[in-house]
């Protein structure tokens, strides 16, 4: 077995040079990204990559675009399909890697399309429209699902819905291969629930919310027969420096470190990246510093392999910035000089799959 390579994907918005998806490599030693090339892809506002590591998927403008992974990364076009509905922000495969999961921001929708075995997309195999009214405010009055996630043990899909203050929990009926709403967990007015994850073990959900800017952490237990979430703990994103201001932040990236020993988190406005440690034993954070990242709205950031640096991507100033992280002092360190990137919208690097 030879060393593990991996290849950084940036989706971004189609402005000026732009073709939607940029190609790094990853220096994972150094904790640096070098452009190699850009895919074109319409408006690419989220990827995520199947389960065997040997297809990507991407948003666009026409639905959801599949890409075959060659042993170095690039990408090759496979399909694309029309979700049926407005353009989506958010992609997750169930463990099976059966299905994948899409979620529609604009018209609050979740819709399950069927991943073939040849890496080709399907049909749409069900999408269900959210219904119901948040606060009368712009950004959260109506449904907008904004993450569509599994549970760790496969059981449950978790679609965070920004607009409604709600994450809904659909099974997939396996017979019909629709989804079925089995649970529903109530967040708090005003919070903005944008996006969930799980531990590896499954025993714990980090719920990050967007308006309130806080996480949210839970117990989860699927072993009974409804999906049971337990509140143990509420943290701020913030550095608790913009006082009045802070209505104005919005939390917004959400990643974990490989060893899930901490959790990262950009907020806009204040332009932060927050790290909490994670406890093994009780799931419960800690947090040990929320620092500036030298970018304007940094809509997602990336781990590296190493767990030793991070890289954001910053929305409004068109760039990605690199820093390491000292987690003996607590701070970060920019690491190299910012990638100019348009209008970034996501990033993940990502183990190039094996031959």
């Amino acid at each position: 077995m030879g060393e593990k390579k991996y290849v950084a994907y940036v989706g971004t918005y189609v402005h000026g040079s732009s073709k939607g998806l940029n190609v790094y490599d990853v220096d994972v030693e150094n904790g640096l990204l070098v452009e190699r090339n850009e895919v074109e892809v319409s408006n690419s506002s989220y990827i995520s990559v199947s389960r065997n590591l040997k297809y990507l998927y991407s948003i666009e403008d026409e639905g959801v675009a599949v890409f075959r992974r060659d042993v170095n990364g690039d990408l090759e076009r496979l399909n694309s399909v029309d979700i049926e509905g407005m353009r989506g922000c958010f992609l997750s495969t169930d463990y099976t890697g059966k299905y994948l999961f899409v979620g529609g921001y604009h018209d609050g929708k979740v819709t399950m399309i069927e991943i073939l075995p040849d890496g080709h997309l399907g049909k749409v195999l069900d999408g269900v429209f959210h219904r119901g009214l948040g606060s009368v405010a712009e950004r959260n009055f109506r449904p907008h699902v904004n993450c569509v996630r599994p549970t760790r043990d496969n059981k449950y899909i978790c679609a965070v819905d920004n607009g409604i203050d709600q994450v809904k929990l659909y099974r997939v009926e396996p017979r019909r291969r629709k989804l079925v709403l089995a649970d529903i967990l109530r967040c708090q007015r005003e919070s903005g629930p944008r996006n969930i994850r799980f531990s590896k073990d499954g025993r714990f959900a980090y719920i990050l919310f967007e308006l309130s800017n806080e996480i949210r952490v839970y117990a989860y237990d699927g072993s009974k027969r409804d999906p049971q979430f337990e509140e143990i703990q509420v943290i701020s994103t913030l550095s608790g420096n913009n006082g009045e201001d802070s209505i104005h932040d919005a939390a917004s990236g959400f990643a974990m470190s490989p060893d899930e020993k901490y959790l990262f988190c950009s907020t806009a406005g204040e332009n932060t990246v927050s790290m909490f440690a994670v406890d093994q034993e009780s799931g419960m954070l800690e947090k040990k510093f929320a620092l500036p990242i030298s970018g304007d709205y940094p809509k997602d950031l990336a781990v590296f392999p190493d767990g030793k640096h991070i890289a954001v991507a910053n929305h409004s100033s068109n760039s990605i910035t690199m820093f390491k992280v000292d987690y003996e002092k607590n701070i970060l360190v920019m690491h190299g000089r910012p990638l100019k990137v348009e209008t970034p919208n996501c990033i993940s690097i990502i183990q190039t799959p094996e031959e």
